[in-house]
């Protein structure tokens, strides 16, 4: 069985370079905003193994209007573990937290290949498409709360 709990940033570093950034040193894995006191990270467990992973930082993003915006960053499935729903039920867990934090709306930065993913759950596109240097084409998405 799945489970999910709120994790330490360095708990995140290792599938954040296996996936995420595999061309990079695993220093560069390490996001700003990962140890203030407003951001939180989940992962999923299938027993003691950590499958799956995704940040969320207290951040606006200037195009969109919120109270209380948290932004998701570095998201992640290990390969064995996709098209499995984890994901989808990772995002949910954190939701419910967002939800107690006063969160009115999330958004994230998202890899052109995953947007699909991300309008399956609920993510509405903002704006164009533009490059993120060395990761490729990325547009922001986002879901009221």
């Amino acid at each position: 069985m799945i489970q999910f709990r709120k994790i330490p940033a360095a708990d995140t570093y290792s599938i954040r370079q296996q996936i995420l950034r595999p061309t990079q040193t695993m220093e560069e894995c390490k996001y700003e905003g990962d140890m203030e006191e407003s951001t939180f990270h989940v992962g999923a467990f299938d027993g003691e193994k950590l499958i799956c992973i995704g940040s969320f930082y207290q951040e606006a993003q200037g195009d969109l209007e919120a109270r209380m915006p948290f932004r998701l960053r570095g998201m992640a499935t290990l390969p064995d573990f996709r098209s499995k729903g984890i994901g989808k039920y990772l995002i949910e867990y954190s939701e419910d937290i967002l939800k107690n934090e006063g969160c009115d709306l999330w958004w994230c930065n998202a890899r052109t290949s995953a947007a699909p993913y991300y309008t399956k759950l609920g993510l509405t596109q903002s704006g164009g498409i533009f490059e993120i240097e060395p990761i490729g084409p990325h547009m922001i998405m986002f879901k009221e709360m």
